[in-house]
């Protein structure tokens, strides 16, 4: 069994920065394009950012300029720092893979995190 887990969430004043992490687990050979979503109350969930496994990037309108993100395949982690936060930026942020393999051959397809919290205070 494979899954993404979050961390680095929490609360920051607009403006401020904060640095999500995301961990891919298990007996794991390739991940492919990983990418992080956001999800504010009553809201739709957003895509914000992806990365290729050649850590090509692309970025959501709303957050470009302002977010990184980064990869490092040997380690299999993502991260996503977030700079010049503003309150609209709070949401659950959720790490995403479109398919992982393991050693063992074994494909898992659409794997999420379960979620971390960023709260931007005004």
């Amino acid at each position: 069994q494979v899954q993404l887990v979050e961390s680095g969430g929490g609360l920051v004043q607009a403006g401020g920065s904060l640095r999500l992490s995301c961990a891919a687990s298990g007996n794991i050979a390739i991940i492919s394009t990983m990418s992080w979503y956001r999800q504010a109350p009553a809201r739709q969930r957003e895509w914000v950012a992806s990365i290729t496994t050649s850590l090509t990037s692309t970025y959501g309108d709303s957050v470009k300029g302002r977010f990184t993100i980064s990869r490092d395949n040997a380690e299999n982690t993502i991260n996503l720092q977030m700079n010049s936060l503003r309150p609209e930026d709070t949401a659950v942020y959720y790490c995403h893979t479109e398919q992982i393999m393991s050693l063992a051959h074994d494909r898992y397809f659409d794997v999420w995190g379960q979620g971390t919290l960023v709260t931007v205070s005004s």
